[in-house]
């Protein structure tokens, strides 16, 4: 009895040991993942790294993770020169196999969501006014959202020397194209004169591609909300390191 007394204790002291080697591995692993992810010119900010799954290092003797979860406040998509603030970006990385401590890493899949603000999304909009129509000029000067999927754009306008009294507003579906958020009105506003429409959609429609991501991630929808636009973004074959 004795005995068996003893090796219960020993069983429990070696279980505690390994759940702190584990947890101090994971937390150096982290720390490595976050540091690669950060050198390779992805974001800009520290990110913040969880790896999900007990235990860690029999994830490690196969070379591979189940879920790793990347969190950044806020970083600068940069592409050809002009940026987008992008924030509360989530996302998880499925199936990250990895190599030469962590120098090389590259997820299966991954799955995430972020926002971008309509101050920023804004940007995005030709800044100054435009001439649609002989002494007519426009500009949008606010985003917001508009319910039901829209986002409400708003558009002041100037006729012969005079600004409306109130902006003209419209809703715009927003899409995801080819890497870009592209915003486009549904109706046109009226300006109380004839104005080509190609004109107008100059001032109404705009897109803001978003780059800076890790290779592999691309955006997949958009949707409004109260604060600005929530982003999707998905891929395959995600390079994190090397």
């Amino acid at each position: 009895m004795r005995a068996l007394r003893i090796l219960l204790i020993v069983v429990v002291v070696l279980g505690g040991l390994f759940v702190i080697a584990d947890r101090l591995a994971v937390n150096f692993a982290e720390g490595e993942v976050a540091d690669r992810l950060k050198a390779s010119g992805s974001m800009n900010t520290d990110p913040e790294v969880t790896i999900h799954g007990f235990p860690f290092l029999t994830q490690v003797v196969g070379s591979g993770l189940e879920d790793v979860e990347v969190s950044v406040k806020e970083f600068d998509a940069t592409t050809d020169g002009k940026s987008v603030r992008v924030a509360d970006l989530t996302a998880h990385l499925r199936g990250v196999e990895f190599s030469g401590g962590f120098s090389q890493a590259t997820a299966k899949t991954a799955e995430g969501t972020a926002r971008i603000g309509y101050a920023d999304l804004l940007k995005a909009a030709k800044p100054d006014p435009i001439d649609v129509a002989p002494g007519v000029t426009a500009k949008v000067i606010g985003l917001s959202d508009g319910g039901n999927g829209k986002i409400k754009v708003e558009i002041e306008a100037e006729v012969f020397g005079a600004t409306l009294p109130k902006p003209l507003e419209v809703l715009s579906t927003p899409t995801v194209q080819d890497g870009e958020v592209r915003v486009k009105a549904d109706a046109l506003p009226s300006l109380g004169i004839k104005v080509a429409e190609d004109k107008v959609r100059e001032i109404t429609d705009f897109q803001q591609k978003v780059g800076g991501l890790p290779g592999g991630i691309a955006l997949s929808k958009v949707a409004p909300a109260k604060d600005g636009v929530e982003i999707s973004v998905e891929g395959s074959s995600v390079r994190l390191a090397g």
